[in-house]
């Protein structure tokens, strides 16, 4: 990884412990001897407007360390019909997933914190063919209002997993009568699969092992996190932007296990 950035650049990152190796157990790699797992970069300032106040967020993007063994597992792989090995590989180990997180993030003892699922059609186009939009505004105010938490945005969700083109085709097989999960699986794709245990180790190296309460409907969610060791006191529901044109697939989310009130 950064074989981009000059040696010396990285190696005053490292020096200013603003670029940090964690271990799947969340500790700096240094201290540990263990192997490199996820690299993050931060914290970055990034000022924005959340409702009618401007905050600075402290930004940390984090990516997987690749190995060269798995890669070549992963050709490996291939040939012999396993072409869920480069699914995997390219879903986990190449995506950069970022925690922004508000003032008093870091000091809170349990600060709310939301695990939210990159959605293109949602979080930027605007579509209310999902909730995610409304979601992702709605958990920066309610943070704010907390006095500190913060958003981990995971950018290799797309469509729980399957990415924007393959979304973009359920969409239609959805028209026509499927809902989301019966759409994936038409595809030959998986219902769902997103990994949220990176978000635990590096919630965990941030908050030093502190709890947090997870602001999410979806008890997956803190079963990940908890199986990557980052202790999760209780979720809050997290309910917003519901509207007829994504009442269907609310509904097929709740037939899965969301935490989600009759519609």
């Amino acid at each position: 990884m950064f074989s981009y950035v000059d040696k010396k650049i990285r190696e005053r990152l490292e020096h200013d412990r603003r670029l940090v190796t964690i271990d799947r157990g969340g500790r700096p790699v240094t201290e540990t001897g263990k192997a490199p797992f996820i690299s993050i970069l931060g914290p970055i300032p990034l000022p924005r407007m959340i409702g009618d106040e401007e905050v600075v967020l402290n930004w940390y993007p984090f990516v997987r360390r690749v190995e060269l063994g798995r890669v070549l597992a992963a050709a490996e792989a291939a040939p012999n019909g396993h072409e869920e090995a480069f699914r995997e590989l390219l879903q986990s180990r190449m995506s950069v997933n970022s925690v922004l997180a508000c003032p008093g993030f870091l000091e809170q003892d349990e600060p709310l914190v939301r695990i939210h699922s990159c959605c293109m059609t949602g979080d930027v186009f605007g579509s209310m063919r999902c909730e995610c939009g409304p979601q992702l505004a709605a958990a920066f105010q309610r943070i704010m209002e907390e006095g500190g938490g913060a958003v981990v945005y995971m950018s290799g969700h797309e469509g729980r997993g399957i990415g924007l083109w393959a979304k973009a085709v359920t969409y239609l097989l959805q028209d026509d009568g499927q809902d989301t999960y019966q759409a994936n699986v038409t595809l030959g794709l998986p219902e769902d699969s997103r990994d949220f245990t990176d978000a635990g180790v590096v919630l965990k190296f941030l908050l030093g092992g502190r709890p947090i309460r997870l602001l999410s409907n979806n008890p997956l969610k803190q079963a990940h996190l908890e199986r990557a060791g980052q202790s999760v006191s209780r979720l809050v529901p997290h309910v917003a932007g519901v509207c007829h044109h994504n009442v269907r697939y609310l509904r097929a989310k709740r037939s899965k296990g969301h935490r989600i009130p009759p519609l």
